[in-house]
């Protein structure tokens, strides 16, 4: 292992120690986090209210000294309520430019599918390019600006389908379900006295193990986590798969090979080994995959469900030796 991946390996472990100090349990959900982080994309958390969406995304900001802002998605919100606008200053004579939250380095979308389409386009161009136009003039976002959206999987009333394109912007999906029973039991003891997830964070007990400056860094040392040949054919197979299942209606686009490939080496990161395995693709495959197929009605009707296509579509294809 080189020592710029031993560096990346170290820094993954430090911060999932630190993340674990106000976060209990979801190790896998803390993992895809870091890995839509350490790859550059951008994540779509689903999940009920109260599962701690919101306090893993402030404390993944606290522990890599990142900005953090939160958009609460509504249904009157305007593109300008995020990107900014120009404001005439009395005092200076001359327009001056209001920046949006998007000007941040961790963005938090509180149920983006609350907004108009209209609106939440106006985050194509960030989540694409790091950049913003105001008045046709072009902004440098962060080089680590990262978008976590999050979705409510069960109130439906007064939303908005995301744009099949905006979807495909996100890298992964990842659902973050209640805790085990004796981790919602540790989380009650913690809430009777000052050690509550929200306290720690505010303690300053969590230590900050990463800058910005340090994690574009580690970044670049993805690229010494080796994919052999065999495993890209791999993952191109269970993509172009599923654009031929004959349950799936609209199947995943190159952008979810690109994907998929990126993933699977990051959470080999992760997972502190400097060679990508099948079992790591196929880990990654649901949560780069299900937010991008489309089930034709008439499965749909039968309770046939995307996870079901996409374990299916994994046996189907020859695993590399």
């Amino acid at each position: 292992m080189s020592e710029k991946t031993q560096l990346l390996k170290k820094a993954l472990q430090r911060t999932k120690q630190e993340v674990a100090k106000v976060i209990i349990g979801q190790g896998s959900i803390v993992d895809q986090a870091l890995i839509a982080i350490f790859s550059g994309n951008h994540a779509l958390i689903e999940g009920v209210p109260g599962v701690a969406k919101t306090l893993l995304v402030r404390t993944l900001a606290h522990v890599m000294r990142c900005e953090f802002a939160r958009i609460q998605f509504t249904p009157d919100l305007m593109p300008t309520d995020i990107t900014g606008t120009h404001v005439f200053n009395l005092q200076k004579d001359a327009f001056s430019l209001v920046k949006g939250p998007v000007f941040t380095t961790f963005l938090l979308a509180d149920e983006i599918n609350r907004a108009p389409a209209k609106t939440q386009s106006a985050l194509l161009q960030a989540m694409q390019e790091r950049t913003v136009t105001i008045d046709r003039k072009t902004h440098e976002l962060s080089p680590n600006f990262t978008v976590f959206a999050t979705q409510n999987p069960i109130e439906y009333e007064g939303t908005y389908p995301l744009p099949e394109a905006q979807k495909d912007r996100f890298m992964l999906k990842i659902t973050m379900d209640h805790p085990a029973r004796d981790e919602e039991l540790s989380l009650a003891r913690r809430m009777l006295g000052k050690e509550s997830p929200e306290n720690v964070l505010a303690s300053g007990r969590v230590k900050q193990v990463i800058t910005p400056e340090i994690l574009s860094k580690l970044r670049e040392s993805l690229e010494g986590i080796l994919v052999k040949d065999e495993l890209s054919a791999y993952i191109v197979d269970i993509v172009r798969q599923t654009r031929q299942h004959p349950s799936i209606l609209v199947g995943a686009g190159p952008r979810a090979t690109q994907a998929l490939i990126v993933a699977a080496r990051t959470y080999a990161a992760v997972a502190g080994r400097d060679f990508t395995t099948p079992d790591d693709i196929k880990t990654m495959a649901l949560a780069v995959l299900e937010h991008r197929l489309i089930l034709r009605p008439e499965f749909e009707i039968e309770g046939l469900s995307v996870k079901e296509v996409i374990d299916e579509i994994l046996k189907k294809i020859a695993v590399p030796r």
